[in-house]
């Protein structure tokens, strides 16, 4: 199996590279602009929050509730994938999120607040699995990591990009309207244009499009077909029996904290950096320099996972290193020491993303492959949403940053291990890993 898909990839590099060059940039600008919508509240809190006079607990809530909503609708969200299918789904999902992100610009207090991250969060549950899966639909899976990583790029990008967008719009004020709200306006509105373009450009798979001739269509859509055949059969399993398998629990916990490291972050880096007595603008430029990092160590960490084919300790060296950068911080108080270990946890949290979406689509079978990526995305969030709001409240009645942190260095922890014990079952083990097994190649 291992030698049919190298020997595909090898005769057919042209063909994998035109579909890379075809659907990822697009795929990452659409990612990017989601990240954009979720994270851009971290900035608004600089100004907003006192407008408002909201809390810390009270921004915190607000943060958990975009998340309780994605957790809620990810798996709803994959029986729309399934209906409608994915170009028009995630089409729709994008136009209906982008609308919804303008709609923050209204906010007058905190119950419209929380109604409205509710929403966004509901509307962007089913993009991210809905992506990964559309990556399986097009690419070998020795190509997946890689693809994931350059995909998952759009996350660093756009907080290293946006913080020093977000931190200039916030500088814009007139008509009416606060930097906060602007930012809203002009950073919500891409997101219903790149909606138009998905339903308009993208095909949910090879022998939809006229970019490719009849005969690479018809060999990547036969290297799919094998790989996905050659996986041994499995009766596909309920919603309730696949939250409770083991395999898919451990990866929902490894998942977590590799979540709830960069979600939090983006959300309150930038209070803690303006903290030391910066301007907004100043603010995003600083808050920029962790993630421009941490995008180039993510792309080398995804490069290294698919040359070793190893999955399990990339995503668990690099979740640990997010865990001790954490417990750093009680140690070190400085402007520049703090950067430095923020750009630490980031690097742990962004990388270890590739391997583990990976390793994923490895380990479900392939009849739960769909499903399973909602769940594991959406008990993800579900998680980052306790420790978002436990954050909050822990910042708010200690004052204390390093105290914050400890919830997520816990879940990390926990998340490195969980990997360790849960081993995949007879029936979700992939040819390539039973080779592996063997001591041989097949």
């Amino acid at each position: 199996m291992m030698q049919r898909a190298r020997a595909y990839e090898g005769e057919n590099a042209v063909t994998l590279r035109k579909v890379t060059w075809r659907l990822v940039p697009f795929l990452m600008l659409c990612y990017f602009i989601s990240y954009l919508d979720r994270i851009n509240i971290g900035f608004a809190a600089l100004e907003m929050r006192g407008e408002l006079h909201l809390s810390q607990t009270a921004y915190g809530l607000g943060g958990s509730l975009f998340l309780v909503s994605y957790c809620l609708f990810s798996v709803p969200s994959n029986l729309g994938q399934k209906r409608f299918g994915t170009r028009r789904w995630i089409g729709f999902l994008m136009i209906l999120w982008g609308a919804l992100s303008m709609a923050m610009a209204s906010v007058k207090g905190p119950a419209l607040f929380y109604l409205l991250r509710f929403l966004v969060g509901a509307a962007e549950a089913g993009f991210f699995p809905g992506v990964v899966f559309y990556i399986t639909r097009w690419f070998p899976t020795s190509y997946r990591a890689r693809i994931a990583s350059i995909f998952l790029l759009a996350v660093p990008l756009s907080s290293f990009v946006g913080s020093a967008i977000s931190g200039s719009l916030m500088e814009l004020h007139g008509y009416g309207l606060s930097g906060w709200q602007w930012m809203f306006l002009l950073e919500g509105a891409p997101s219903i244009l790149l909606g138009l373009c998905f339903l308009w450009l993208m095909a949910d798979g090879p022998k939809e499009v006229n970019w490719l001739s009849y005969d690479e269509k018809q060999a990547l859509s036969e290297a799919l077909r094998t790989e996905e055949e050659a996986k041994p059969p499995s009766a596909q399993r309920s919603i309730l029996r696949l939250i409770i398998d083991r395999q898919v629990l451990a990866l929902s916990l490894t998942y977590s904290g590799v979540l709830s490291v960069g979600v939090c972050l983006s959300l309150w880096q930038p209070q803690l950096i303006k903290s030391f007595g910066l301007t907004n603008f100043q603010t995003g430029l600083l808050s920029s320099v962790p993630f421009g990092v941490a995008t180039v160590v993510m792309v080398l960490w995804g490069r290294s996972s698919d040359r070793s084919n190893e999955r399990v300790w990339h995503t668990v060296f690099a979740l640990t290193l997010s865990a001790m950068a954490m417990l750093a911080t009680f140690i070190v108080h400085s402007l520049a020491a703090t950067i430095v270990l923020l750009s630490l946890m980031l690097i742990g949290s962004y990388s270890s993303k590739g391997p583990f979406w990976a390793l994923v689509t490895q380990r479900l079978s392939a009849r739960d492959v769909s499903a399973g990526l909602s769940i594991v995305s959406g008990v993800g969030s579900m998680a980052t949403a306790l420790t978002t709001w436990l954050f909050g409240v822990v910042r708010e009645q200690t004052g204390s940053f390093e105290l914050a942190l400890l919830p997520l260095t816990v879940l990390a922890a926990c998340g490195s291990v969980a990997l360790f014990f849960a081993k995949p079952r007879a029936d979700d083990v992939t040819p390539v890993q039973m080779a592996r097994v063997g001591g041989t190649e097949q």
